[in-house]
């Protein structure tokens, strides 16, 4: 029974990484693939059987890519962005986060349940009144809508850190105290310093998705000037796609991709320790 219970999760085992493989593959192929085409000539795109790896490597694109788009001001500014609502926007929330985890105050579990019913309404809901709003406070093409509402905290970074800070020993906040620390000392010294890796996990969720960001820049900023990367992305995609040059798109969308996936990679072991420490406390 013990061998015949053991082989069985021998099997379980071996379907499951065939099944992440298989998963995995559908993930990194469509990546592998657009840094194929970046090194190709146009010519070679389509060639039948599909050609990997390029020959000739074809460098010009990542050369000329710059001199036929704007991408040096839409990553410039995609990245002042991205930088004000990651610094920020964290420090917000691992405040928020530290206070709905070990400071009691009068009806701390009807705010957070408060705060954690606007993950449940759409985006697309809140746009129009957004709009409005930075129409009268005269933001509209600028960088301060993009900016300023990222500012105050990430209610889905509210959530795992608070998690994750529930299961952090209260006696050290009593400890500190006692010491005659203040409650920010406490925050800053002690549990921050704690916290860096969900921290550090929640920062990469933040970092993606505001780089990534194209509904928001879409709406709120009109000029050229303004444009953050995914905006000028799409509208080079828009007009190489019309003359087929697949590779000066693909070039370009690689140089934008390029932060997320060296962050991602050089932080991805975060993901898991973080998560998996966090789980679901009341």
């Amino acid at each position: 029974m013990a061998r015949t219970n053991a082989s069985a999760r021998r099997t379980g085992t071996a379907v499951a990484f065939v099944l992440m493989f298989l998963g995995s593959l559908t993930m990194v192929l469509p990546f592998l693939w657009m840094l194929s085409t970046s090194l190709k000539e146009s010519r070679l795109v389509f060639t039948s059987p599909p050609q990997w790896i390029p020959s000739p490597v074809d460098w010009a694109n990542y050369v000329e890519v710059w001199n036929i788009v704007p991408l040096a001001s839409g990553l410039l500014n995609s990245a002042i962005v991205t930088t004000l609502v990651v610094v920020v926007g964290t420090f917000s929330s691992t405040m928020a986060a530290f206070a709905f985890a070990k400071l009691e105050f009068p009806y701390k579990r009807v705010l957070f349940v408060v705060l954690l019913s606007t993950i449940m309404v759409p985006l697309v809901v809140l746009i129009i009144p957004q709009f409005l709003l930075f129409v009268e406070l005269g933001w509209i093409d600028t960088l301060l809508p993009l900016i300023v509402p990222g500012l105050l905290g990430n209610v889905t970074m509210i959530f795992f850190l608070r998690q994750y800070m529930l299961g952090l020993a209260t006696e050290l906040l009593e400890a500190a105290k006692l010491d005659g620390a203040g409650f920010f000392r406490i925050y800053w010294s002690i549990f921050l310093p704690l916290c860096k890796p969900a921290i550090a996990a929640n920062v990469i969720i933040v970092f993606m998705a505001t780089w990534n960001d194209y509904l928001g820049p879409l709406i709120f900023t009109h000029s050229p000037e303004n444009a953050t990367v995914q905006l000028v992305i799409a509208s080079f995609s828009a007009y190489y796609a019309e003359q087929t040059d697949f590779p000066m798109i693909m070039t370009a969308s690689i140089i934008a991709v390029l932060p997320v996936v060296v962050l991602f990679t050089a932080a991805q072991r975060y993901f898991v320790d973080s998560f998996a420490f966090s789980g679901i406390k009341g």
